[in-house]
């Protein structure tokens, strides 16, 4: 058996994506453009993206919510996966990021689908109770707030809402019972909500792909 090494699991993930997703003008000028405005490197990988947008299709999702857009990359992926009429609301903290994400989203055609909303997350998220429940919520956002965006998904979304964490397993470190590091320590009190709070029935997966060792969580809210 090969041995899961850094060269090994980085080949692997090129032949998924090279076969599952294939290559796509404004996804990739997406990043290149988000690189060129200095943005992190910290988008979803490829299949990942394409792992949102399957989710969104198959849950029959009409609403979308996103917590961190960056720029725009995932949410590309989720606004591409909704009928007509369907829309993503997407929080972004950065007016920045929100800006690079806007010309993404024109581009590839979806800006009409998406609501860009420019804030913290804490503080945009209360403005959003009056609304319709959303059927899919993606967090991709601070780590340190997993909890608090965990607890408003439930709260903005209704029996049967599909609900993706992103990053979990921080490099492995979320195993870690001493970690200080505030990433870590906020992932680790999402997962815990995610085993206890009896709004949800959750699970997680450990990822090897572009973006490295990691892990996504994925909940219903029951």
């Amino acid at each position: 058996m090969t041995e899961p090494t850094e060269e090994t699991w980085r080949r692997v993930d090129r032949y998924f994506a090279d076969t599952l997703v294939g290559h796509d003008a404004a996804l990739e000028q997406a990043v290149a453009d988000q690189n060129r405005a200095g943005l992190p490197p910290i988008e979803v990988a490829p299949v990942n993206g394409k792992f949102l947008n399957l989710l969104a299709r198959m849950s029959g999702a009409e609403r979308v919510l996103e917590i961190g857009t960056l720029g725009g990359y995932s949410t590309i992926w989720l606004a591409r996966a909704l009928p007509e009429g369907g829309r993503v609301v997407t929080i972004e903290a950065e007016p920045a990021n929100a800006a690079v994400a806007r010309q993404n989203l024109a581009r590839a055609g979806v800006g009409d689908k998406v609501d860009i909303l420019v804030g913290r997350a804490e503080a945009v998220l209360p403005t959003l109770a009056s609304e319709a429940p959303f059927d899919l919520v993606f967090i991709d956002a601070d780590k340190e707030s997993s909890s608090l965006y965990l607890d408003w998904a439930a709260r903005l979304g209704r029996p049967g809402t599909v609900v993706v964490v992103d990053n979990v397993g921080r490099g492995g470190r979320v195993a870690d019972a001493d970690s200080t590091d505030p990433g870590v320590t906020g992932m680790q009190r999402g997962l815990q909500m995610l085993g206890q709070d009896p709004r949800f029935d959750a699970t997680a997966l450990q990822t090897l792909d572009a973006k490295g060792w990691d892990g996504v969580a994925i909940a219903l809210v029951v």
